[in-house]
């Protein structure tokens, strides 16, 4: 694998897109990023100045960048990664469109119209610090380099809860999960053990029924997750629910080997021997780069007006990240085209004036 030199994306040598500069051969994502390479290469200056920036590569912001792009607006995508928590999706149900696609596919197709079809500059970096001046924002990524916009998309989804027991950060990769895993084989066979009772965690029990040997589900509460999901999974023979139980700790020697659970408002214990442990608790939202210039709800959530404009003026939210009604992709979709065209409406007015 080699690395676009204008975004840092990784891409396949025998596929990429090439050319030769200074006796080197150059390697890139898209027409767009060689064409970015040369014009900056002949004028000597880096595109550092944007009218819009959108920071998060899941749904949302991908859906926001390629509305940018259809809007003819200079806008800049800057992303950890391509997909967010949309890559962990192994079953997505009646997006529009599809009846049924995988979360990889899906964010597939997001990347080629993105980096393809309608190309905006992109940069698979992470923004470290963003600072409110005269006439926009500052933005400083993890390598220091520096940009200003008019206008901020903030599409950072959320990150995966911890249980925060005994054992849980020993353990990691060694038997614990947070959603699934690429390699199912690890557990082929083994009793396993899910927490949580939404449809992340019912849909890894589905990826497990027929891999391994004995699943228990363990909720603190009755499942929540969708009914038609909930009927499925209760047909497996091999699931053993526990609802109203939370963990009480994880123990093993180099790798896990058990965990022990607690009836709720109860002092017994039940110890389970599994190998692999797969958390999907909920999420909680990656707001702390921009918490000192918006608005925040109780849970950490951007507040948003319904034209996804936030507290602060110039700075947009849309996706998980927000407390827009509705955690799905579908959702954070529609609320990234939404935001791409509140943004452009916001530049328009400051142009009146």
């Amino acid at each position: 694998m080699a690395k676009d030199p204008v975004c840092n994306m990784d891409v396949d040598e025998n596929n990429a897109l090439t050319t030769e500069y200074d006796g080197e051969t150059c390697y890139f994502c898209s027409e767009g990023c060689r064409d970015k390479f040369l014009k900056e290469k002949t004028r000597k200056l880096p595109h550092t100045s944007y009218d819009l920036i959108i920071i998060g590569g899941g749904p949302a912001g991908l859906t926001a960048a390629v509305y940018a792009a259809t809007l003819r607006m200079n806008a800049f995508l800057i992303t950890r990664n391509l997909g967010g928590q949309a890559i962990d999706s192994t079953k997505i149900e009646n997006y529009m469109g599809y009846d049924f696609i995988t979360g990889p596919e899906l964010i597939e197709k997001f990347q080629y119209q993105l980096i393809h079809s309608h190309y905006i500059d992109h940069l698979m970096s992470e923004v470290e610090k963003i600072e409110a001046v005269e006439g926009g924002f500052n933005l400083t990524t993890s390598e220091l380099n520096k940009y200003f916009t008019k206008t901020l998309i903030i599409a950072v989804g959320m990150t995966r809860r911890k249980l925060n027991v005994e054992g849980e950060e020993k353990f990691q990769r060694r038997g614990i999960f947070y959603g699934n895993i690429q390699d199912i084989s690890f557990v082929q066979g083994e009793n396993v053990a899910v927490i949580g009772g939404g449809n992340s965690a019912l849909q890894i029990v589905e990826n497990l029924c027929s891999v391994a040997k004995d699943i228990h589900l363990i909720t603190d509460s009755e499942l929540k997750a969708d009914p038609v999901i909930i009927e499925r999974v209760n047909k497996f023979r091999n699931l053993h629910k526990h609802e109203g139980y939370k963990i009480a700790g994880f123990s093993g020697e180099n790798a896990l080997s058990d965990i022990t659970i607690r009836k709720k408002a109860k002092e017994e214990t039940i110890r389970l021997p599994v190998k692999g442990v797969f958390i999907a608790i909920g999420l909680q939202a990656n707001s702390s780069i921009v918490s000192p210039l918006v608005e925040l709800n109780e849970r950490g959530e951007i507040v948003i007006n319904p034209d996804c404009s936030t507290s602060r003026p110039g700075i947009f939210a849309a996706g998980d990240v927000t407390n827009a009604f509705g955690k799905r992709i579908i959702i954070a979709s529609g609320e990234g085209a939404k935001a791409a065209m509140a943004a452009r409406q916001y530049i328009l007015n400051l142009g009146k004036k």
